[in-house]
């Protein structure tokens, strides 16, 4: 047992690691969420009451919070080369034959990895610990995006074996199927643009500024290759095994062929494996396994000798598109739906795709009757790619986009610069009135219990509601002689209704379905507002004033804010004692000490960590800005404060304070 606070912290850290490598990197957790979380908060509490043992290490510091306004380029020590690219097994026949020739010898073994399509980045470890973290960039040159890339927990902050000397290792920063189709399901929710495909947004949250909001995204990374000045191991494969035992998120699907014909196999058993992959994957990596054979091959220009990409065919099909439909979301958003006669893709039956928007279908040159091609490489959604125009029917008429809204006939809108077409009528389309409901009751708004997408069209159908206000007015004996409806049922819905009474003003304001106000900036607002009637009498001025608001948001609080409706809406909630304001314990410890004071937090800090600090300065009134400016009012340093930071102060005459001041401001 520990017997000192010092001892006591470092052991609750090594366990905390190793919980961290069961559960991220293993997938073979051995205690619960709960349990760990107990355990992260006892070691939370414990570093704060000793600051003196501080580790920018601890797994208590995987938050994130830091913003980066510009990431330093960063020249890579050793040259990331891209991969020679083959796409039939020929060109692995021809490339065997070279490699052959120049080795002048047919003893060659070979690994097969799974090519994942995410974000590549270089990571440098010092006496076993993460050192730096930069991105491919152009190969020679790439972004540092240490901060971020320290939230992805599969990575590790410090190594769970010893190994002092210093290495860089590389792999992929992906973003699993799983929590891309949750994220865009949550973009969908409030009025945006979907991500179309994971590579891309794994790629763009390691250039987030604030690794608060990369540390939200549900990232991971697969580590492939060990660069280092001394051969650790005599093959690849050894290496990666020894990566593994260091606590890197290796890939299983790692396979030694004696042959090029075993390697052949290798692809045939994963282009059609992949399919049930929780990643995306684009391919095959080829590579000869001895590190002394791969040193005499050497590089070209661009390619490493040793290694070569096999690249899967997009699996694309032919089908007819039969109907054009067009769907209408929450926020009135139209997008155009090809129903297709059904076809077999990637394991899947594909009756339907999505056709984005009208400009898409012009491109295309899209009609009913058409033989479309139908794609899912490496995207979830199946899309159409193209139309076989030898096939199209000779009555074939080009598609006109509708003009009106399916459920109601409004005339649509298509504002400048949108891609997508509107249905104005916000309070008397259908779908539209129905999907607000059924946002207002979801779980991370309302979370009205006995309530679901169903039963919402069941009272709209039936009269009973026509706005989420109305809820609130609804009776048992209203509810029971529905379709499906019992007495049970009924109680139930009531006892959820009234228990969302008691739900936290932030959250509903996330249930109103204000555009673009997703729960982050639902948050900012209600903490910084206070109230639905402070925040709905607020100017343009005042919102892009809060963290993280800009235009775009604050047009649409606006909006709003000044329809009639809306104001009638809130009123009515008001009267039910819906929560419309901060509560008086969710203020406790909010002071208006630092009203109109702006500070930049820079560096690494003691007392507080870097969330901590923000929150404390925002608690007492306080705005938290990212870049220093003659508006700024203090500099908070830390400790490696940045030097450029610290130039700009001194000369724009910003005051520099430290944690210790900070504290005397609140006194």
């Amino acid at each position: 047992m520990p017997n000192t606070i010092e001892q006591k912290i470092s052991a609750l850290r090594d366990e905390l690691r190793m919980h961290n490598y069961n559960y991220y990197v293993l997938d073979a957790p051995v205690i619960s969420d709960f349990e760990f979380d107990i355990k992260l908060k006892e070691l939370e509490k414990l570093e704060t009451e000793n600051p003196q043992f501080f580790d920018a290490n601890s797994p208590t510091q995987r938050v994130g919070g830091s913003i980066t306004k510009n990431f330093n380029s960063v020249v890579h020590k050793n040259r990331m080369y891209s991969l020679a690219n083959s796409y039939s097994k020929e060109d692995l026949e021809d490339w065997e034959k070279r490699i052959k020739k120049m080795l002048g010898s047919d003893e060659i073994e070979y690994t097969c990895e799974l090519k994942y399509d995410g974000a590549s980045i270089n990571l440098l470890y010092e006496n076993g610990m993460l050192k730096s973290a930069v991105t491919r960039g152009d190969g020679f040159e790439g972004d540092e995006v240490t901060e971020n890339i320290r939230t992805i927990k599969s990575i590790p902050l410090v190594l769970t074996k010893k190994h002092k000397e210093t290495f860089e290792i590389r792999g992929e920063i992906i973003l699993p199927l799983d929590g891309f189709n949750k994220m865009n399901e949550e973009r969908i929710d409030i009025g945006e643009e979907p991500y179309r495909n994971p590579r891309n947004t794994a790629s763009g949250s390691l250039k987030l500024q604030d690794s608060g909001e990369v540390a939200k995204r549900p990232l991971d990374c697969l580590l492939y290759h060990i660069v280092s000045d001394k051969p650790i191991k005599n093959t690849h494969f050894e290496t990666l095994e020894f990566a593994r035992e260091l606590g890197f998120k290796v890939p299983k699907a790692i396979e030694v062929c004696k042959s090029i014909n075993q390697v052949f196999r290798f692809i045939e058993k994963w282009n059609t494996e992949r399919f049930d992959l929780p990643y995306e994957t684009d391919g095959i990596v080829v590579k000869v396994n001895s590190l002394a054979q791969q040193d005499e091959l050497g590089f070209t220009a661009k390619s490493p000798r040793w290694a070569i990409a096999y690249k899967f065919k997009a699996e694309q099909e032919s089908t007819v598109l039969n109907e054009i439909t067009y769907q209408v979301g929450r926020t009135g958003a139209i997008t155009p739906v090809a129903n297709l006669e059904p076809v077999q893709l990637a394991g899947t039956i594909v009756k339907r795709a999505s056709l984005h928007n009208a400009d898409q279908i012009e491109k295309l040159d899209i009609r009913v009757g058409d033989t479309v091609y139908v794609e899912k490489g490496g995207e979830i959604i199946p899309k159409i790619v193209g139309v076989d125009l030898s096939k199209r029917p000779l009555n074939s008429e080009p598609t006109n986009y509708i003009t009106h809204c399916p459920d109601c006939n409004t005339e649509l809108i298509r504002n400048e610069g949108d891609a997508k077409h509107y249905c104005p009528n916000e309070y008397g389309c259908p779908t539209q009135i129905t999907g607000r409901i059924q946002h207002f009751i979801s779980r991370k708004a309302m979370n009205i219990d006995g309530l679901g997408a169903e039963t919402v069209e069941l009272l709209y159908e039936n009269g009973l509601i026509k706005n989420y206000a109305d809820l609130y007015e609804l009776k048992e004996e209203q509810i029971i002689p529905l379709e499906r409806m019992a007495e049970k049922s009924a109680q139930n819905i009531i006892i959820g209704i009234e228990n969302s009474k008691n739900i936290p003003f932030e959250k509903v304001l996330f249930a109103l379905g204000i555009r673009f106000v997703g729960e982050t900036v639902a948050k900012k607002l209600a903490k910084h507002f206070k109230s639905i009637d402070n925040l709905m009498k607020a100017s343009f001025e005042e919102l892009i004033t809060v963290d993280e608001i800009g235009d775009r948001i604050a047009q649409s609080v606006i909006d709003f804010s000044s329809n009639l409706v809306n104001i009638q809406l809130v009123a009515r909630l008001k009267s039910y004692e819906v929560q419309l304001e901060m509560s008086a314990e969710s203020q406790e410890n909010i002071t208006t000490v630092l009203k109109d004071k702006i500070f930049v937090v820079s560096g690494v800090f003691t007392i507080f960590n870097r969330n901590d600090l923000k929150k404390s300065i925002e608690d007492n009134g306080g705005k938290v800005v990212s870049s220093i400016s003659k508006k700024t009012t203090f500099v908070i340093a830390g400790e490696n404060m940045g030097p450029s930071k610290l130039v700009k102060a001194e000369t724009l005459g910003v005051a520099i304070i430290s944690e210790s001041d900070y504290l005397k401001m609140l006194e």
